[in-house]
C-alpha cells in the first residue's frame, strides 16, 4: 500500500519502510498525525493535539518518535523553541500487505499500520458523503468520484490494473506537487485493487464464457 506525500517542492523517492520504522509507526495516534500532517500541512504539537483531542504532551511525544524514523521533520525558520512546526517527510512510503515468509511481530504491526490508514481514510470518505452536499459547492461535488468497479481478473490482470493505476495517481502528484494557486484544497484519492477473499479462484479446468467478465458500478 502507498501512502502518498503531502505537496511539497522537494522531490525524493518514495520510501520503503523497514521493520524498525514500521514498528516505530505501528500506533495508533501516529498514524493520525502522520495522516494529518500529509492531508493538512505542517503543524505545532498544541494544533495536532487540538485537532485529534490529545494532549500537546501526547503530541509532542510522538512527533519525536516520528522524527527519530524519518517520517516527520522540524520546519527550519519557522516557530520558535517553545512552538515547533512539523511537516511530513516528502516522498511517498510504501507498506507491504502481511505475507508469509516474515515475523509475527513485523505482520502485526504492519496490519496495524495498514488497519488504521483504512480507518482514517474510511471517515474521511464518510465526512464526505455525510456533509459534502451541504459544505462544497457544486462544482466541487461534480469533479468528485465514488466508484465500485467488480471485475474478474488473474493475479497478473490484478497487478496490471494497480499498477496502471497507481502510475496516473504517481503523474499527478509529481505534476501538482507544492502548488498553492487559487482555487486549490486537499484532495484524496482512494483506489482499492484486491480479490475478495470469500469468492475463490476459477478452477483450471473450467471452460471460460463471454460473460464471465462484468463490471458493476456504483
Amino acid at each position: 500500500m502507498n501512502e502518498q506525500d503531502a505537496p511539497t517542492q522537494e522531490i525524493i523517492e518514495d520510501r520503503v519502510v523497514d521493520l524498525e520504522g514500521l514498528k516505530a509507526l505501528a500506533h495508533p495516534l501516529r498514524v493520525k498525525i502522520l495522516d494529518t500532517l500529509a492531508t493538512y500541512g505542517p503543524f505545532t504539537a498544541s494544533g495536532l493535539g487540538e485537532r485529534l483531542g490529545e494532549s500537546s504532551g501526547a503530541t509532542s511525544y510522538h512527533l519525536r518518535q516520528l522524527e527519530k524514523h524519518r517520517f516527520v521533520r522540524e520546519m527550519v525558520g519557522r516557530g520558535t523553541g517553545r512552538e515547533r512546526w512539523w511537516e511530513r517527510m516528502p516522498g511517498g512510503i510504501k507498506i507491504d500487505v502481511p505475507a508469509s515468509g516474515v515475523s509475527e511481530s513485523a505482520r502485526a504491526a504492519s496490519r496495524l499500520v495498514l488497519r488504521e490508514w483504512m480507518t482514517n481514510r474510511t471517515l474521511t470518505l464518510n465526512e464526505f458523503l455525510d456533509r459534502g452536499d451541504d459544505a462544497l459547492p457544486t462544482n466541487w461535488l461534480e469533479a468528485s468520484l465514488i466508484n465500485l468497479s467488480n471485475l474478474v481478473l488473474t493475479q497478473e490482470q490484478t497487478l496490471e490494473l494497480s499498477e496502471r493505476l497507481m502510475a496516473i495517481v504517481d503523474e499527478f502528484v509529481t505534476t501538482y506537487r507544492g502548488q498553492t494557486v487559487p482555487g486549490a484544497r486537499p484532495v484524496q484519492a482512494h483506489i482499492n485493487v484486491f480479490p475478495v477473499l470469500d469468492a475463490g479462484e476459477i478452477p483450471a479446468d473450467q471452460v471460460p464464457h463471454d460473460d464471465q467478465q462484468n463490471e458493476d458500478r456504483s
